[in-house]
This record gives C-alpha cells, sequence and structure tokens, in this order.
C-alpha cells in the first residue's frame, strides 16, 4: 500500500513517515510541497494520502480537490491533518472528498489507527475494482462466444440460400471478405467495417424465393424471367427488415441495394449516385467481381484480368468510382482472399 504524505514541515513528515512505517505491507512518500506531491500523483497512484491543512501555495483542502480531478483517483481515501475545528473548514474538506480527520497534536496510536482503517477500505476498494474488472472481462469473452454463434447462423442460413447457385457456398464467404476490404480502404468506421463484413454474406438471401428452373437456367434467361430474377432484392429486404437486430436490419439495406447502378440504371429502385446507400455500391462491386471471376451452371469463370478491365469500364457508371478504387488499393489482399476461400 503505497502512502503519501504531504506537509510542509519536515519534522512533522519524519514524524507521521516513522509512525506509518509501522503499519506493516506500507511504503512511505513524502513531499514537503504539496505542488510536487500533485505531480508525482499525475503518474502514480497512492492508496492513502495523508495531508496537512495549513501550507503555502497550496492548502490541504484545495490539494484534496486537484486531487480528487485526476482520472481515476475519486475513491482513495485521505486523511488531513489540522489544528482547526470549526465546522465551517470539516465540512468543506468533507465536500472536497477527505474521508477522516487527525487533529493536532497527533497521537501516534490514532494516527495508526486512522492510517489502517483507510488502508482496510482502500483494500476493499481494490478488490471490488478487480471483481468489476474479472465480470467485464468475462463478460466480454461471453459475448464473443454469442457473436460468433450468430455469424456462424448467419453464415449457415446464406449458405443454404446460395446453395442451388453456387454447391460450395463459397460465394458470399469471398464476396462479404471482398467487401470489408473496400470498407477498410474508404476508412469507413470500424463498427461499420465489421457489419459489412458479418451482413455482406446475406445480400441474395432472397434467391430462396427464386424457382430453379430460372436460377439454374444454363441458357440466356428472357425478359420475363429476368423480371423474376430481380425479386430476389425486394424478397432479401422483406425477409431481413424490420428486425429489433442491427445486423439484420443492416443486410436489409445491402440485400436491397447491391444491383442498384451509380448511373441510376439498376434494379429494384433505380436509385443514382449517393442515394444509393454506401453499403449497395460498396457490395455492388465485390458482388460483381466474384460473380464474374466465378463458374456457374450458365457460365464460365472470367480471369481476374478480363473482370478488371470491364469494372475499370464501368467505373462511374456501375460503380461508385470511390468504391473501385478503394477495391483496387492493395490488390494483393483481393488475391489472397480469392485464393483463400477458393475460385
Amino acid at each position: 500500500m503505497k502512502i503519501l504524505i504531504v506537509d510542509d514541515v519536515d519534522s512533522n513528515l519524519m514524524i507521521f513517515s516513522a509512525f506509518a512505517k509501522n503499519i506493516e505491507g506500507s511504503e512511505i512518500y513524502t513531499f514537503n510541497n504539496p505542488l510536487n506531491a500533485m505531480e508525482w500523483c499525475k503518474n502514480n497512484t497512492p492508496d492513502l494520502i495523508i495531508v496537512d491543512y495549513m501550507m503555502p501555495e497550496m492548502n490541504g483542502i484545495e490539494f484534496s480537490k486537484k486531487f480528487r480531478e485526476l482520472t481515476g483517483n475519486t475513491p482513495i481515501p485521505i486523511i488531513m491533518i489540522t489544528a482547526y475545528n470549526e465546522k465551517d473548514i470539516r465540512l468543506e474538506a468533507l465536500n472536497a472528498g477527505i474521508n477522516d480527520f487527525l487533529g493536532k497534536p497527533v497521537d501516534k496510536l490514532e494516527f495508526q489507527a486512522r492510517v489502517r482503517n483507510m488502508l482496510t477500505l482502500r483494500d476493499a476498494q481494490r478488490k471490488l475494482l478487480d471483481k468489476a474488472e474479472w465480470l467485464a472481462e468475462e463478460i466480454r469473452k461471453a459475448t464473443k462466444k454469442i457473436d460468433d454463434r450468430e455469424n456462424e447462423i448467419i453464415i449457415r442460413l446464406s449458405k443454404a440460400a446460395e446453395f442451388r447457385d453456387d454447391d460450395t457456398g463459397e460465394h458470399i464467404i469471398r464476396m462479404a471478405h471482398y467487401s470489408h476490404h473496400i470498407a477498410k480502404n474508404l476508412k469507413l468506421p470500424e463498427h461499420e467495417q465489421e457489419m459489412i463484413l458479418k451482413a455482406a454474406p446475406m445480400h441474395d438471401v432472397g434467391k430462396i424465393a427464386i424457382p430453379d428452373n430460372i436460377l439454374l437456367k444454363p441458357a440466356r434467361l428472357t425478359p420475363e424471367e429476368f423480371e423474376i430474377i430481380k425479386t430476389h432484392t425486394v424478397s432479401g429486404y422483406n425477409i431481413l427488415a424490420d428486425s429489433e437486430i442491427e445486423l439484420l436490419n443492416f443486410s436489409a439495406i445491402i440485400a436491397i441495394t447491391h444491383h442498384e447502378k451509380y448511373n441510376g440504371k439498376g434494379y429494384p429502385k433505380g436509385l443514382k449516385g449517393e442515394d444509393i446507400p454506401m453499403v449497395g455500391r460498396i457490395c455492388a462491386v465485390a458482388d460483381v467481381f466474384d460473380a464474374l471471376t466465378s463458374e456457374r451452371p450458365y457460365k464460365n469463370a472470367w480471369t481476374v484480368e478480363k473482370a478488371l478491365n470491364l469494372m475499370k469500364e464501368e467505373r462511374g457508371e456501375h460503380f461508385d468510382p470511390k468504391c473501385i478504387d478503394a477495391f483496387l488499393t492493395d490488390f494483393d489482399n483481393v488475391l489472397k482472399i480469392k485464393e483463400k476461400y477458393g475460385n
């Protein structure tokens, strides 16, 4: 236990230090100048302060007020030594956060008894703080476990919706990581980056409502069939929206906007430019790149070079230029994602 003693009279410091040294487990720090003591407190945390009331430059009450202003120092006990018994001074001291008093002349046994009581209080505070930190850490661990399970459920359900079109389900994983890559390079807030990574796999969940003969058709779709395909965006939104879970509402926005085009020629609403939510513009780039470079029942996979050439041509048309630029930044990371998750 660190005991800080502040008194402008050196002889008092010697006496009080001698009294305190008889208390087992204590480390004594003394200052005859309250300003120097305050500087020490900025880099050190005492467990008990014993401060004289009458001192030059800063009295004991002023010292206690300034000490309490330091972050995290509110619970540390303070004993003030004073020869004054005026009610107004003691009330001011209590309002300044002083916990106990010692009258002059100081009695050794009373000094030690009061110091032991304050140190017992401080020890209980420290144990309570340690327990609070332990509980907080356990809550963090439990929350992470819940989040991990929630994410696994989302991935598995998203794969179920994707399974007919991609029997490995890896499209949603690649597309999510591509989206996160773009969000990171756009320097979006970390919370949004994580939400995009978790929510992007659900972008095509509405495909569950599309008949197999249209979704898996190995030939060019008729205009009527393509209109039916378009409805997967709205179906996905209807499945995910109006939830009490933030992630599902975030996913709903992606589901209904990832086929919008920057030039306003996309679907289902024909939104244009920045009227399209940023998450939709991000996922549009990620989704198209993976769709182009992946094999499907109705097409062969394109090379990365061919896909990039098309996407660069569509910069400012299909795609938000900022999202394309962010996608192309540190492109080796995109290739690592592609390799890691297949294709």
